[in-house]
């Protein structure tokens, strides 16, 4: 008997899939179990496994497509089987072509390129053609051609390989640009070199600069899964939840020394100082378990070890890992699981247990020279905390001036859940850790 095969759900917080790649075609047997397909969720790409064992009879939705949860996608069946009364609850493809750039006047293409020649490669936010989910592909101007249509995994690929698309030609339908001529170019080493030659250079047309005063030409860049998700998310978040904000400012001189002296003596793992941060947390949350909580509607949970959210910036957005009972491992175990996380989290290879249901969170952004911050909670999480940079100042000791290491964190409350002296207590043990980390060890 035929099956219906439905966009699966693949994650906790998925609405909607992106079909990135069909591991098999119509007419191949499939086997239960067996991978079906690749879907972008909202975190990851995951594989989807056939439920049923037959062949594949018809593919509904074609790769850099979108679904909704539950939407027919495909059917499996006997070679020899009659589905045309599934093939009629299929839903009607769209006969809309794909939205382009709009210009600010009708003469101007949304997307040429530039004036002067590149010694460099464009950078992925430079990529004529970004990651996005629409239904026909990521649609951006080319000069010779006028247009060029590519899937968002493509897009993303591309970007990443520093492919030049303009001088690929899709096999997808209607000419898309798809992985696996991607793939195609990776092998035969096609990939952008560092310098672009003058002959390519000479051969792009030059930029025709719109007047001062007219509108700025821009385009429409169609929203991934997982930024679609943020948005859902920081609606959610910022709105209902009651933030408030408690901030201060600790010095840093002996945990630095601490992790250079680690360093030192252990050059296989290195410790960094987030590292070091996300164990204090977690010492200080197991202290002050009121803030380690989260707010239920009809009860506050609160959680017996601390599963610290670390977030991680991805070319999508951002994502936040977890580390399972932080408070309960030593600083070479959290250094080593951060950065495999971070890893899977960039290559979008993370499980759905391996980003949900932390019980408290850190963002750091000091790496990227930022002095201090407020950050959004999580929810049902009760709070996150900010980290800034670690920069020399000058502060007052004994009535002297003297240069110390200092860095200014801010932690966002759920005022539902966490009062502020509760909160106040959390950052003074926080502090009193972080500037004596020997009070780790007692």
């Amino acid at each position: 008997m035929a099956t219906e095969v439905m966009m699966p759900k693949l994650s906790p917080t998925m609405e909607e899939g992106l079909l990135s790649r069909w591991l098999k075609k119509e007419g191949d047997r499939v086997s239960m179990g067996e991978p079906l397909a690749e879907i972008d969720t909202d975190k990851a790409t995951m594989e989807m496994q056939a439920l049923t064992s037959g062949v594949l009879r018809k593919i509904l939705i074609n790769e850099g497509e979108s679904a909704p949860l539950g939407q027919l996608i495909a059917i499996v069946g006997e070679p020899d089987e009659d589905i045309s009364a599934l093939l009629n609850k299929a839903p009607a493809k769209a006969s809309a072509p794909a939205t382009t750039a709009q210009p600010a006047s009708q003469s101007e293409p949304a997307t040429q390129p530039p004036t002067q020649p590149q010694t460099q490669p464009p950078t992925q936010n430079e990529q004529p053609a970004a990651a996005g989910n629409g239904k026909q592909g990521n649609v951006v101007e080319a000069p010779a051609s006028g247009r060029l249509i590519v899937s968002p995994l493509a897009a993303r690929m591309a970007a990443e390989a520093g492919i030049d698309l303009r001088a690929l030609s899709g096999s997808g339908p209607g000419g898309r640009i798809i992985k696996r001529d991607i793939e195609a170019a990776i092998e035969a080493g096609s990939a952008a070199p560092e310098q672009a030659s003058v002959t390519q250079l000479r051969a792009v047309p030059p930029l025709q600069q719109p007047a001062l005063t007219e509108a700025s030409p821009y385009r429409d860049q169609p929203m991934t899964e997982m930024r679609k998700t943020i948005a859902r998310r920081l609606v959610t978040s910022i709105g209902p939840v009651p933030h408030f904000f408690l901030t201060t400012e600790i010095e840093m001189d002996l945990a630095v020394e601490m992790r250079r002296n680690i360093n030192e003596l252990d050059t296989e793992h290195k410790i960094s100082l987030n590292d070091i941060i996300v164990k204090i947390a977690a010492a200080a949350l197991i202290k002050n378990p009121q803030v380690n909580a989260s707010f239920q509607e009809k009860s506050i949970r609160y959680y017996e070890r601390a599963d610290i959210g670390v977030a991680v910036a991805i070319d999508d957005g951002l994502i936040t890992p977890v580390v399972r009972s932080a408070d309960q491992k030593s600083l070479s175990q959290i250094a080593g699981e951060i950065r495999g996380l971070a890893e899977r989290a960039r290559s979008r290879k993370l499980k759905p247990e391996e980003y949900m249901g932390a019980t408290f969170s850190i963002s750091n952004l000091g790496m990227l020279g930022i002095d201090e911050f407020t950050a959004v909670i999580n929810p049902p999480e009760a709070a996150i905390l900010a980290v800034g940079a670690v920069t020399p100042k000058p502060v007052v000791r004994n009535n002297e001036i003297v240069v110390r290491q200092i860095m200014r964190v801010t932690m966002s409350c759920d005022h539902r859940a966490v009062d502020g002296a509760t909160g106040a207590r959390f950052l003074q043990t926080f502090k009193k850790i972080l500037e004596n980390p020997l009070y780790l060890v007692v």
